[in-house]
């Protein structure tokens, strides 16, 4: 099902939400308010919305100055700016000196699409898993973005989402609740488990289980939305109930959930597993659609990843 509306623009209304309710909150763009729908916002707080111009660094060291001053700023770029050129100051000014920034990355991985290469972060969250204490989440669904957005406005501490800027399908019903750190199960089964996060993986991871329930073979598929501090006791649940996992990202395999999940595992409860996601390549230019099946992000590719796990059982 379609979700009728863009992610960025369901961004911008829930940031709008909460600043009608709490002063504190504040926006903060390198020049991309229209990309990244936060415009809006600057219309209805014009003085609690900053445009730095392309200067995200600067951006970042704005933002700690207003987290070391009581509010809680909101400061978003394109996701590979967000995490390469961002990040030290991130990294010293927000996460080392303990303060609440709410840094967001928009357009990860193959969604940046037609942007090419040099803005397709698929390298984003390995790199703010390393910022000690940092929570790092991603959104499937307007619903969950604008659960999980909340949760994180008043999450203690500093927080990084990547954020899918256009529609994406439904895949929560209205009301669902989201608590950051613990996955959501979307389907159960016992034969195998696949783990995914954000919109591209889950709706393909998706489809594939829909695939496999009709051959027979029962998938439990959870939406790992917070890729740190991931669901511990979900994965072992799953390691244990299942007796192998599948990871799915639209992300290099190295650094993000797959390798979430196998820190996890091979601590804990060591079971068959097999990571679908980016193989140490760089970004290109090209649609979404044809990104997707480049990349193997595909319910065609997890269905050929799934099958020959389960030959591993």
């Amino acid at each position: 099902m379609a979700g009728g509306k863009e992610m960025r623009a369901i961004y911008a209304e829930t940031l709008i939400k909460l600043a009608e309710k709490d002063e504190r909150i504040v926006v903060l763009e390198a020049d991309l308010m229209k990309s990244t729908g936060t415009n809006i916002f600057r219309e209805r707080f014009p003085h609690r919305a900053f445009n730095v111009g392309v200067a995200e660094a600067n951006m970042i060291g704005l933002a700690a100055g207003l987290s070391a001053s009581g509010k809680i700023p909101f400061p978003a770029t394109f996701g590979c700016f967000a995490a390469r050129r961002t990040f030290d100051q991130f990294f010293i000014s927000a996460n080392y000196a303990r303060l609440n920034v709410k840094l967001t990355g928009t357009d990860p991985g193959i969604t940046a699409a037609l942007n090419g290469g040099t803005h397709m972060p698929f390298e984003d969250t390995g790199l703010m898993r390393c910022i000690p204490g940092l929570t790092v989440f991603e959104p499937s669904d307007g619903v969950s973005l604008a659960g999980l957005l909340e949760q994180g406005a008043y999450h203690p501490g500093c927080t990084y989402m990547r954020l899918h800027r256009k529609e994406v399908p439904v895949i929560y019903p209205a009301g669902e609740t989201f608590e950051l750190g613990k996955a959501k199960v979307l389907m159960e089964g016992s034969d195998l488990s696949i783990i995914a996060c954000g919109s591209v993986c889950l709706q393909e991871s998706l489809r594939a289980a829909d695939t496999l329930r009709k051959e027979g073979i029962t998938v439990r598929l959870l939406d790992m939305h917070t890729v740190k501090p991931a669901d511990r006791e979900a994965v072992i649940a799953c390691a244990a109930d299942t007796g192998a996992i599948l990871t799915v990202e639209n992300h290099q395999v190295i650094g993000g959930l797959g390798s979430a999940v196998a820190e996890i595992l091979v601590e804990n409860r060591p079971v068959p597993m097999k990571r679908v996601g980016i193989r140490d390549e760089f970004g290109e230019v090209g649609t979404q659609e044809y990104l997707a099946e480049r990349f193997g992000l595909t319910a065609e590719n997890i269905l050929r990843q799934a099958r020959e796990l389960l030959k591993k059982k």
